[in-house]
């Protein structure tokens, strides 16, 4: 056990802390939506019934939209993009290990490796592929809950409701969107920018300390 906790220590710390801020969200907004209901003169709900509100559904899945967008381009323009003198950035003056061409006969090479063709080249650009097709669900996903939220709420109203294909030009939904997708652009020019002057010790998102700020990557 104690080695499996050392061997998986990151993954493990963040995997806690999304538990843990998924049931705030969860217990804050089951709260915080029987009081709209409420005001707007209807009755609060279950629990349960909570878990598959729009409400729910949609402040969910519009955060974890823009967190698979930000990672899947980040993987993908890190390939051709570069700043000079970021740790985020590969060097300008030489080439990476990631860019050589994968080698079946490498020592412990992963299985597509070996077995080549169409699995190797659908595992050359797995984490891409994986990132993306996670933000694609998670769209979709937030434009169910956004429309079954929306309905909701003009439900309570007596207005008609809303269908799917009318919802999507809704400014609501692209608002959803675009107020999240900007604060994670944000934060990724944030961390390619200042780990250009700025340092951590010990962590791999930084340059070492005494290194100088035009040296770019790790």
């Amino acid at each position: 056990m104690k080695t499996f906790l050392r061997n998986n220590g990151l993954g493990i710390c963040f995997l806690a802390l999304f538990i843990v801020a998924l049931l705030g969200q969860i217990i804050f907004g089951f709260k915080e939506h029987n009081k709209e209901l409420i005001e707007e003169g209807s009755t609060a709900i279950e629990f349960s019934a909570y878990l598959v509100s729009g409400h729910f559904i949609q402040s969910t899945f519009e955060n974890w939209e823009s967190e698979f967008l930000q990672m899947a381009l980040f993987v993908v323009f890190t390939i051709f993009l570069m700043q000079k003198s970021s740790s985020e950035s590969k060097d300008f003056d030489k080439e990476e290990e990631v860019d050589r061409e994968p080698s079946p006969t490498r020592k412990d090479a992963p299985w597509p490796v070996k077995k080549g063709g169409l699995v190797l080249s659908l595992y050359k650009h797995s984490l891409t592929i994986v990132l993306f097709l996670l933000f694609i669900a998670s769209f979709i996903a937030h434009f169910y809950g956004s429309l079954k939220d929306e309905n909701e709420q003009l439900s309570l109203k007596g207005l008609p409701m809303e269908s799917a294909s009318d919802y999507f030009g809704d400014s609501r939904f692209w608002f959803e969107s675009f107020q999240n997708w900007q604060s994670e652009f944000l934060s990724v020019f944030a961390i390619v920018v200042l780990s250009v002057y700025l340092r951590q010790i010990g962590s791999s998102q930084s340059k070492p300390v005494d290194s100088p700020n035009i040296e770019t990557g790790v």
